[in-house]
């Protein structure tokens, strides 16, 4: 049973059986990983934008499959944003505001290390503004397992902007969180149906394991 099951109707589930939606594309040969965002800001209650009790449990799986990408050598990118007091800088975020330093720190567990990519950015996707798709580029990258906060947000803008480049994208479902339960659930949903496979940890584990 998929996670957003409860979120469909019938009629739902017709149309979705209808247009040949959903199935799975599998993994590619040059895989790599790319954690959105795991910082304090969106992990800890503590601040407006942050969420403990699902962005701990992500960054706590998403932990186990950094250690599994790192033993197999796997080229690994970080994203997190970043903020300024200029306007232009914040753009049009609803609510947005400057955040402070800590806001914007991957969290300890994930700390990235010195040969691992952190790309900063301005805006949702992990590709706009940065030089991500030249680095997978370089690495001759046909794969992208992604993880992160949150679902409906930053995770899902880079998911749509992998797959627009033509990249297979793999999101295990247990490395991501939001704020909200339907608005993960219908974003798991969506990814799922169109851009990319949802898919358990343990499966990309196992995988990984075997086929690399």
């Amino acid at each position: 049973m998929a996670i957003w099951d409860d979120v469909l109707n019938e009629e739902d589930r017709k149309r979705f059986l209808k247009s040949n939606m959903g199935g799975t594309r599998g993994f590619g040969k040059k895989p790599a990983l790319l954690i959105v965002d795991m910082t304090y800001g969106f992990s800890d209650s503590k601040f407006r934008l942050g969420h403990t009790e699902t962005g701990y449990p992500a960054v706590e799986a998403t932990s186990r499959l950094l250690q599994k990408a790192r033993d197999k050598k796997l080229p690994i990118f970080f994203t997190k944003p970043f903020s300024e007091s200029h306007q232009s800088g914040i753009g049009l975020w609803k609510g947005g505001e400057v955040k402070s330093e800590e806001e914007n720190t991957i969290v300890e567990q994930i700390t990235p290390r010195g040969n691992e990519v952190v790309l900063q950015k301005r805006r949702p996707s992990a590709f706009f503004g940065t030089s991500l798709i030249d680095m997978l580029i370089y690495h001759g990258i046909d794969c992208i397992i992604i993880t992160g906060l949150t679902t409906s947000g930053c995770v899902r803008a880079s998911v749509v902007d992998a797959f627009s480049y033509n990249y297979k994208v793999i999101v295990p479902e247990e490395c991501v969180g939001d704020r909200s339960k339907i608005s993960h659930k219908t974003s798991l949903m969506d990814i799922h149906m169109k851009y990319g496979d949802v898919l358990p940890l343990g499966g990309v584990m196992e995988w990984m394991e075997h086929a690399l």
